[in-house]
């Protein structure tokens, strides 16, 4: 591990949250943007299926470039063609310039990888889960807080002041990582080959599966909540929309809270017992839902409250998985870091898309509540084998 200084938390924070926002952010537009281009709005949600398949692409190609040409450069293109593509969309006249643009956004998420690589380069293994849990925490500030000022923006400017913004925080980001982000990977690879077959070496790791598993059944809990919770609101008698944001808002504090404890304890406890406590807590507190389901409670904090275990799980959860993935293969943290964010998003899309096939208004509730208990079991198992192979070594 080179002795270098670590690069400013709040720069990685940034890098972070300029990742995230582009998800979200728009989507109370998406009814204007079809209208004003003339579109289906089946067609305009590409803008964010199409997205996520791009992240999960960039996911891929940043971390082994990284690796071969260094985190700063890295950083730096992906930012130039996300604030490029963010001005196109603002300026787009029809439906096929605003997707095509709108799929080079997602050149943005590389920037998580590089701040996760780069807490890799300059941190010990405990550190390292301490700072990716202040990081994390951009992870569930920013969807809180995205829709409501796309919301915002699009009521008073209309639905391209979103991507005016976006080009600004692209802008924002470039200053931070021009300036103030020293390049932090020393050791660079000479060639691509390298990452490449580092993918394979970790193709071929029973451990790297078992974190990214964690890590995708994890998110995928988070996404069938996001999904469900509406549904089930409406089952137990409904909520205002200011009621119901106020209640799923409780879950991404959870996280919120759960990455802070990591970025607090993980120098005390290792990263494994960190993991471990986070899947037990998400699989309680969904074992407690059903324990109101079954005492007769319908009241919407009967099914909220459980699923704020969910967030808190979470929290702890994903700083210590990735710091364990990112100590597997310590030349290559990025083609780690990139590989798991992949296979973390597309699992958890795949666990989304399942649970739409078995979740509907009239079950809504218990539906709910066994799909994801299901899935923070499985990911509790996934936990205790990373827990086992750890005790071996």
């Amino acid at each position: 591990m080179p002795a270098q200084e670590p690069p400013r938390l709040a720069v990685l924070v940034c890098l972070s949250a300029i990742g995230v926002l582009p998800i979200n952010m728009f989507v109370p537009s998406l009814p204007n943007i079809a209208t004003d281009l003339n579109a289906d709005f089946a067609l305009v949600n590409i803008a964010i299926a199409g997205y996520a398949v791009a992240t999960a692409v960039t996911h891929l190609l940043a971390g082994a470039l990284s690796d071969r040409l260094g985190r700063k450069p890295v950083a730096l293109v992906a930012l130039a063609i996300f604030t490029i593509a963010s001005i196109g969309c603002s300026v787009a006249n029809d439906i096929t310039m605003f997707l095509l643009c709108r799929l080079c956004q997602g050149t943005v998420i590389a920037g998580y990888a590089v701040a996760l690589a780069a807490i890799h380069d300059t941190s010990g293994h405990g550190m390292a889960a301490s700072r990716i849990g202040y990081v994390s925490s951009a992870w569930a500030v920013a969807p809180m807080i995205g829709p409501t000022l796309g919301g915002l923006l699009d009521t008073w400017f209309g639905w391209r002041a979103n991507f005016v913004a976006f080009a600004v925080l692209g802008v924002i980001g470039l200053y931070f990582v021009a300036f103030h982000l020293k390049e932090t990977n020393l050791h660079r690879s000479h060639s691509l080959t390298l990452p490449m077959r580092g993918y394979g070496e970790l193709a071929r790791s029973r451990r790297f599966w078992a974190c990214a598993l964690c890590m995708a059944l994890s998110i995928g809990t988070l996404y069938v909540f996001l999904g469900g919770a509406p549904l089930v609101a409406a089952q137990l008698g409904g909520a205002s929309g200011t009621a119901l944001g106020a209640y799923m808002g409780m879950v991404p504090a959870g996280f919120i809270l759960g990455s802070y404890l990591v970025g607090r304890a993980s120098t005390r406890h290792t990263a494994t017992r960190l993991l471990l406590a986070g899947r037990l807590l998400s699989c309680l507190g969904l074992l407690g839902g059903f324990v109101f389901v079954a005492s007769g409670w319908t009241h919407l904090l009967a099914f909220f409250i459980p699923c704020v275990f969910v967030g808190l799980g979470n929290g702890l959860t994903m700083p210590a998985a990735n710091a364990c993935v990112l100590s597997l293969h310590p030349r290559l943290a990025g083609t780690a870091s990139g590989l798991a964010a992949a296979v973390t998003v597309s699992g958890a899309g795949f666990i989304a898309l399942l649970s739409g096939l078995v979740v509907n208004a009239s079950n809504a509730h218990v539906a709910v509540l066994g799909v994801m208990l299901i899935t923070a079991g499985l990911s509790l198992v996934t936990a205790l084998f990373i827990a086992g192979a750890e005790d071996e070594k």
